[in-house]
């Protein structure tokens, strides 16, 4: 049994709802938080053929829980089938090719290092696991992903 499931076009791939359960472990403190909610990727008409993603949900840290919610924008890549990924104003964030089922990416966030593996487990299933080390932070943030076939409206 393959552990990866290539995915031959990310933005085809990714569109639609997703459920969300995200772990957040800081390996400094031993804090533990937790994020429950769910994203959705649109189709973005100013981003030519790109997704607009929108997560929404409760982030709980240090058992106070919260609203939480991000836009990322998921561009067409340079090549078939893979994906720029960048923030709400546009700022590049990482690239995404999960041709292969698993892709690594880095992102240097001023002297903090993020490194994210994004590893597609089958059609309705994908994860990503960052990992953050530097001066400010020492973090694990894994996400896991399940299709949803009846999204939120946000």
């Amino acid at each position: 049994m393959n552990e990866f499931w290539p995915v031959p076009d990310a933005l085809a791939y990714l569109a639609g709802g997703w459920r969300v359960r995200r772990s957040v472990r800081d390996l400094a403190s031993g804090d533990v938080g937790a994020f429950e909610g769910a994203t959705v990727f649109r189709p973005s008409a100013e981003d030519g053929g790109g997704l607009l993603h929108h997560e929404r949900g409760t982030f709980t840290w240090r058992s106070v829980a919260r609203p939480a919610e991000r836009t990322l924008r998921f561009l067409p890549g340079p090549v078939p089938g893979t994906a720029d990924v960048r923030f709400a104003d546009g700022r590049f964030f990482h690239d995404l090719d999960l041709t292969r089922g698993r892709h690594v990416a880095d992102h240097p966030c001023s002297a903090d290092l993020y490194r994210g593996e994004f590893t597609v487990l089958d059609a309705d299933r994908w994860r990503t696991v960052w990992r953050v080390r530097g001066p400010a932070k020492d973090l694990l943030l894994t996400t896991d992903y399940t299709r949803d076939e009846d999204p939120p409206a946000h």
